[in-house]
């Protein structure tokens, strides 16, 4: 079976590495990989970490873009690899524009599409915004779904969807027990990756913050900037955020907080960096789809700063709390972890709603069955 994997982000990047990689160690197993190039630099920090070389590179991203001029280019970049390939099955990704758009350059060739992580819906187009469109539209043509959760699979059942389902667990799980490994295993790599993350001050607890969604963009973002700094006013946190290189975030964020002391402005991390961050974090402020599958399987508390959310087990679990992007309701909700420690271990207890990191293991062993069969 000849598989063609499409990876345009690093998210996508990270929760494919995997399964990529253990298709490539399977021997009747043909993998091939494209990268669209819908991110470059971030993208290929985490290809590197797992060793994985690409075949084929589209090159899709370009200055000012728009979603439709790179969907367009996807798709053309995509219809000559596929023709040139033919490939058996295409596996794509999530909710990315290169996963709708590869997925649909595929079901156009009659070539069956696979989806990782299928099924996740808030149930409003509007949020996430292109995410939960793209999601949907992918999983109407994919012939195998691999569903994270039974919730996900419950959603793909009610639409009526013509594919294959199969409840395998995320495989973001397998990647984020991956680099932890490293780190226990590995002291002097644990060492340099400290070494160049912020140098806190003692005594003060870290909240990680990221904040990137197109929705929150505007007041959303000012809002969250505003309870940053009333937090750090009070001398108990000082406050990480990873800055999104997006113009619309990185020129606010740096207006508002580039001078605030207790708030370390930092360059997007590597995967590496950015596991090592969750690691010592005492909770996490995010917007983020993959920190919330992330945070909770290390133990710390996700407040997230949207109204809904796709992943709504890990909300049930009582490891990630909605927040929004109110200003009072993200201080509220902070300062009730730092100051009630019954709050707090309640949310650090162990949830496990995305697997114990065999999701890679099951999806491999699904497709070889479709192939004998």
């Amino acid at each position: 079976m000849k598989l063609l994997s499409v990876i345009g982000t690093r998210p996508e990047a990270i929760k494919m590495a995997p399964v990529v990689r253990l298709l490539a160690a399977t021997p009747c197993m043909d993998s091939v990989v494209c990268v669209t190039g819908q991110h470059r630099h971030m993208l290929e920090q985490v290809l590197e970490l797992f060793d994985i070389q690409p075949q084929h590179d589209l090159s899709v991203m370009a200055q000012g873009q728009t979603l439709n001029s790179l969907s367009a280019r996807i798709l053309q970049g995509m219809d000559e690899l596929l023709v040139q390939l033919k490939p058996d099955r295409v596996l794509v990704h999530g909710d990315t524009t290169t996963a709708m758009a590869a997925a649909m350059a595929a079901f156009h060739r009659h070539i069956p599409v696979v989806h990782v992580e299928a099924g996740l819906r808030t149930g409003s187009l509007a949020e996430p915004w292109p995410e939960e469109m793209n999601r949907r539209v992918i999983d109407v043509m994919a012939e195998l779904m691999f569903a994270p959760t039974e919730k996900a699979k419950a959603n793909l059942l009610a639409e009526n969807l013509q594919g294959e389902i199969h409840v395998v667990g995320n495989t973001v799980i397998d990647a984020l027990q991956w680099v932890a490994r490293r780190f226990e295993n590995d002291a002097a790599l644990r060492e340099s990756v400290d070494a160049r993350l912020p140098q806190l001050t003692e005594g003060k607890r870290m909240v990680l913050l990221t904040s990137h969604r197109r929705e929150n963009h505007g007041d959303g973002l000012g809002q969250i900037c505003d309870a940053v700094v009333e937090l750090v006013a009070g001398g108990e946190v000082e406050v990480v955020y990873p800055v999104h290189l997006n113009p619309l975030v990185l020129d606010v964020v740096q207006q508002r907080l580039g001078r605030v002391t207790g708030v370390h402005l930092i360059e997007p991390q590597d995967y590496l960096g950015f596991v090592r961050l969750m690691q010592r974090a005492f909770l996490v402020l995010t917007d983020s789809g993959g920190v919330q599958e992330e945070a909770p399987a290390l133990g710390k508390p996700v407040l997230l700063l949207r109204d809904v959310t796709e992943r709504p087990s890990v909300v049930e679990a009582g490891v990630v709390k909605l927040v929004g992007t109110d200003r009072q309701r993200i201080v509220t909700a902070v300062r009730e972890l730092l100051h009630d420690s019954v709050a707090y271990e309640r949310m650090t207890r162990a949830a496990h709603p995305y697997g114990h990191g065999d999701a890679s293991e099951k999806i491999v062993q699904i497709l070889l069955k479709a192939k004998a069969a």
